[in-house]
């Protein structure tokens, strides 16, 4: 008789979801022999804020997770950075006030609070990966991004240790990696460069990384989601808390 494989529940955004340019980082973990007791489910959906995620978590409850993975956190930073982001999310996304810091810990404080008080599950916070690839620019869009990423990454570091989750570490790995290998800064948020590589992926099935050898990433197809350098990053990052 089989033993009934326990399920891991991974809740974010487009980078969790691993469609179009965003390396799929739980097929990555899917693959892995060693991950054939559990079966993982996605909750990623592109866009969303860590307000929509928090709006989702009765679908994470009802799968009766044994882990969960929150991986959310970027668009918060976006939203702050640029005014064009900012102003695309608050109507895509129905959002009820301005993103900041403090409303950003809000939500995730009472994703992980729900999560402990609604589950039995294990509940593993991530710090957020770099956006762009320029970790000591000059250019300011890049150096507020940094700043902002690094912030964040903070408030989930204090959140998990407040509530008693895991903090899973992606912020250093991938920032680590980019420190030895920097590459190029990302200046600006426009989107016809991510329909633009939406479409070379989704419809003339190109792979997330020759479209990020194309526009000249190292880590990142376009800048913000990862290709299979930094992907694999991630999946390591995750299997250590899947593993424990």
């Amino acid at each position: 008789m089989s033993l009934e494989r326990k399920i891991v529940a991974c809740l974010g955004s487009s980078s969790t979801a691993g469609k179009g340019q965003a390396f799929d980082w739980i097929a990555e973990l899917r693959r892995r022999p060693r991950n054939g007791r559990f079966e993982f489910r996605n909750f990623g959906v592109g866009g969303d804020l860590a307000y929509n995620a928090l709006q989702r978590l009765p679908d994470v409850v009802a799968c009766r997770p044994h882990k969960v993975v929150v991986w959310v956190g970027g668009n918060d930073v976006l939203a702050v950075v640029s005014s064009k982001a900012r102003r695309f999310f608050a109507l895509s996304k129905r959002l009820p006030c301005s993103p900041s810091p403090d409303w950003y810990r809000e939500n995730l404080v009472e994703i992980a609070r729900r999560l402990k008080r609604e589950t039995e599950a294990e509940v593993g916070l991530c710090s957020l990966c770099p956006i762009g690839e320029a970790l000591d620019s000059d250019d300011p869009f890049q150096s507020e991004l940094n700043r902002r990423v690094e912030e964040y990454s903070g408030i989930v570091a204090s959140v998990a240790d407040e509530e008693r989750c895991v903090y899973i570490s992606l912020y250093e790995a991938i920032a680590e990696a980019v420190h030895a290998s920097p590459g190029r800064a990302f200046t600006a948020f426009r989107f016809l460069p991510f329909y633009r590589d939406a479409f070379r992926v989704l419809v003339m099935r190109q792979s997330p990384d020759e479209v990020a050898r194309r526009n000249g990433w190292l880590f990142h197809t376009d800048g913000v989601h990862l290709n299979s350098r930094a992907g694999r990053i991630v999946a390591d990052c995750i299997q250590k808390f899947i593993d424990a």
